[in-house]
């Protein structure tokens, strides 16, 4: 009888979330598309005099169940170190450099990346128990629940944790349209996501992750860029980012609700439920994050572009490029 009911409740929320828990499970057994890329990783900071030390920081993509990366060449004018951070364990290389006589310190770094399709829950993906609590936790700009409630205030949840998902998942892409108009936008800040109805892939995923971890699912934000899904090279503006959440029993799952927002279309919106395509490459999660050596300045709110100190404080004047080409 409670199963019965339990499938009456689930048919009246959204009809496609009968599906879902089915399906999450059917995909990740199911073989994905692959892309293989150079990635150029290039910055210069500038307006520096010369001589001038400055601590840089950098994040590096790593090898995972959902993609595979080597450094295919590197110029960077000095000693490199390694490390991670401690709590979400991203890797970071660190370099204390001077700037030329041009008073610049230039930096480049190609990758080279197999980058795999994500077919459904990854349960290879960690399980760390210290984990798992940090992802149920808030960030500074993170609250869990906030404002992002009110989107779900009429709308019965599951106790099935990946229906839920689903939910908060329509909630989000209903409430949000995908723009970078004015300011405000692209901090991640959940409570302004809900307010202004607009943003950006972190205002997007931040008020998902809210709303997830406001009914004890652990979720957490994952950041990287994006590449046409046409074959080729070229530039790459900017970031992209996505989320994942792992219900009880299941593996990590993914959602790129913004792509979802973008597409405006049913079968896309399904697809990017439990989904990534292989047109990206991931380079660090987490928010609120403490680098390794510290920075003196206050913890990143994400970490995907170069982060600079000099004479102890952050140091912005620093232009950025990045590009592909796909190996044949």
């Amino acid at each position: 009888m409670r199963r019965i009911f339990l499938c009456m409740v689930l048919l009246a929320t959204a009809p496609s979330l009968l599906r879902a828990s089915d399906e999450l499970s059917d995909k990740s057994q199911a073989k994905g598309r692959s892309r293989t890329f150079l990635f150029t990783y290039a910055a210069t900071v500038t307006d520096l005099k010369p001589g001038t030390k400055a601590r840089i920081w950098l994040p590096l993509p790593p090898s995972s169940a959902e993609q595979d990366v080597t450094i295919e060449s590197k110029d960077l004018p000095g000693e490199i170190k390694m490390g991670k951070d401690a709590e979400y364990g991203n890797q970071i290389l660190y370099a204390e450099l001077a700037a030329g006589k041009d008073g610049t310190i230039p930096l480049k770094i190609i990758y080279r990346v197999t980058r795999r399709e994500v077919r459904g829950s990854k349960g290879e993906m960690t399980d760390d128990e210290k984990l798992i609590a940090r992802y149920l936790k808030a960030d500074a700009l993170v609250p869990v629940g906030g404002k992002s409630l009110e989107l779900i205030k009429d709308r019965k949840v599951p106790e099935n944790q990946v229906a839920a998902a689903r939910v908060f998942y329509d909630a989000v892409n209903g409430h949000m349209r995908y723009s970078k108009e004015g300011t405000g936008w692209g901090r991640g800040d959940s409570d302004w996501a809900c307010d202004s109805k607009f943003g950006n892939c972190t205002d997007f995923h931040s008020m998902f992750i809210s709303l997830s971890r406001s009914r004890k699912i652990p979720a957490k934000f994952e950041i990287g860029f994006p590449l046409p899904a046409k074959r080729g090279r070229g530039d790459i503006p900017g970031y992209h980012c996505w989320a994942w959440f792992k219900p009880d029993g299941k593996g990590w799952t993914p959602v790129d609700i913004s792509e979802a927002n973008k597409a405006k279309d049913e079968k896309m919106t399904d697809y990017y439920f439990g989904n990534l395509t292989e047109d990206r490459v991931a380079f660090s999660i987490g928010r609120d994050i403490e680098l390794t050596p510290k920075q003196v300045g206050k913890p990143l709110n994400f970490f995907i572009y170069p982060y600079v100190e000099v004479d102890g404080k952050p140091y912005d004047k620093v232009q950025r490029k990045f590009s592909f080409e796909d190996v044949k």
